[in-house]
């Protein structure tokens, strides 16, 4: 089965992004990936904001996308556009560092006027990096998704029904098993 990078562009530790990656970086292990969580804001800000090509985590990372086959990106929706945070890293990694890989992306916002975030933002930073084939992502509002104290993810219905069906048209274009799994909720 193929390896997914699944990055999280996200600030917050505690980010609805993260927990909504994390949620479905399960069912893609399920349909038989190796998934390998990412999140950008474990980076040192200084290699980041300095833009040290060189730095062994900027190196690190730069190998993680180079093994991956394919690659969800998700970020969280700040004033129409993607986080700073994932634009950072976008920067310092090579031109075609996407190159002859699959996409998935992925956001997360409070409004539905950031729905076009994905489309009209993020989409033509993955197509100028080379990405062979950016599948259709998925906007979630904040309000449908709820993490409980016990780490515990729920999304809402539709949202959760929208998510399964573009995990697994990704899932698929990497060749992997596209049994129908129950929409976890």
């Amino acid at each position: 089965m193929a390896t997914i990078l699944s990055v999280s562009g996200s600030p917050s530790a505690t980010s609805r992004t993260a927990r909504l990656l994390r949620h479905l970086d399960q069912r893609l292990t399920a349909q038989g990936h190796e998934v390998i969580p990412f999140d950008v804001r474990d980076l040192p800000a200084e290699a980041l904001l300095g833009a040290d090509f060189r730095h062994p985590a900027i190196v690190q990372a730069t190998a993680l996308v180079e093994r991956a086959d394919g690659v969800v990106v998700g970020t969280p929706v700040y004033k129409a556009a993607y986080s700073g945070l994932l634009k950072s890293l976008l920067d310092l990694l090579p031109q075609y560092a996407l190159a002859g890989k699959t996409i998935l992306p992925l956001a997360t916002g409070g409004s539905v006027a950031h729905v076009l975030a994905i489309d009209y933002a993020l989409r033509p930073v993955l197509s100028s990096m080379g990405a062979t084939h950016i599948v259709p992502g998925w906007f979630t509002l904040d309000k449908d998704i709820t993490a409980g104290d016990d780490g515990t993810l729920t999304v809402a219905p539709g949202s959760a029904e929208a998510l399964a069906q573009v995990t697994d048209q990704f899932s698929a274009a990497l060749g992997g098993r596209t049994t129908l799994l129950a929409a976890t909720g």
